[in-house]
């Protein structure tokens, strides 16, 4: 069996996949963004519907989730007045996520990547980011 270290395209679309079905089965569009392990874009969907304004934001939290090795709801607990990471979401020029729908994308505990969902509410992106990281690791 081959360890997966990193994602490439062939991964980012099984995980877009399962993340477009998801979406379809709730009923909301979305804005996928898939990142390799560094937060570089790998690739990205707009589905029908997703709103425009979502398309950054889907992206910065994939890159947010892989880049710190964190999901982007953890920073939102962690940024609020008087907490830790107060003042955090204005780091990295903005692109620091704190709302839900990013998630780094583990396999044998390394992160190997992020996937950020954008266009629904912040549980809606997160169940739909959820079931985009389901499928992968139901092919890995």
């Amino acid at each position: 069996m081959i360890s997966v270290t990193r994602l490439d395209i062939s991964d980012a679309d099984i995980l877009i996949d399962g993340a477009v079905a998801k979406a379809e089965a709730i009923g909301v569009p979305m804005c996928i963004a898939i990142t390799d392990e560094a937060g570089q874009l790998i690739a990205f969907r707009r589905m029908d519907g997703g709103k425009v304004t979502s398309t950054t934001i889907a992206i910065d939290k994939a890159f947010t989730a892989a880049g710190a090795k964190k999901a982007t709801h953890e920073y939102g607990i962690a940024s609020q007045p008087g907490a830790p990471a107060y003042g955090i979401a204005s780091a990295i020029g903005g692109r620091l996520m704190v709302v839900g729908g990013g998630y780094p994308v583990l396999v044998d505990g390394n992160v190997v990547g992020g996937i950020g969902v954008s266009s629904g509410t912040p549980d809606q992106d997160m169940v739909v980011a959820q079931a985009g990281i389901e499928a992968f690791l139901n092919q890995v």
